[in-house]
């Protein structure tokens, strides 16, 4: 797999890859530092008001770099990375998850650059006719953030995982996921 899958050229040169195996701990530390703990104060995507614990792991990631069904995506400036986000090929739709940009970077814009090359990405290489996603419907400021760039709440929950701390520790008992599609034109 040819692991460059496109370079945009804007100020502060934004280049995107597939991660591989070395990109893994870089990769945690990325996804945790814009979800969990004080750091991730420092952006506004922080879920640290609703979970404790981690985000994700070595091994959570690891399985996503090597799955057959999608990839996990690279934004970097400088060969360091600075957003990823992971994309699976779902037959009629992708998923996006795993959205993370560096918390001192978000409200730059680069959240939407990764966003539309994700969805570019699931247009040309596996024909997706939508994008697919799950939100924590607590998070009304990042669900409104889709929204304003086509994704629409479908009312579809599911609920959050409580006892799994794969995936945190609750602060509060409502916790649940929101399915948000947007079409592919």
């Amino acid at each position: 797999m040819d692991t460059i899958r496109a370079t945009a050229t804007t100020p502060g040169r934004l280049t995107f890859r597939d991660a591989v195996e070395e990109d893994v701990p870089a990769l945690v530390a990325l996804v945790e530092s814009a979800y969990r703990g004080e750091a991730s104060r420092a952006g506004w995507t922080t879920e640290a008001d609703l979970l404790d614990g981690r985000r994700t792991d070595a091994e959570g990631v690891g399985s996503i770099v090597r799955g057959v069904a999608g990839r996990l995506l690279i934004a970097e400036r400088d060969g360091r990375p600075v957003a990823c986000c992971q994309l699976e090929n779902r037959g009629p739709h992708a998923y996006f998850g795993m959205f993370a940009v560096r918390p001192l970077l978000q409200g730059e814009g680069l959240g939407k650059r990764v966003l539309a090359e994700a969805e570019r990405l699931a247009r040309a290489e596996w024909e997706a006719g939508e994008m697919h996603m799950t939100v924590l419907s607590a998070r009304a400021d990042l669900i409104g953030w889709y929204e304003r760039r086509g994704y629409l709440r479908t009312g579809r929950t599911s609920p959050f995982p409580y006892g799994d701390e794969r995936f945190g520790i609750p602060r509060r008992d409502d916790l649940e996921f929101e399915l948000l599609v947007k079409k592919l034109g």
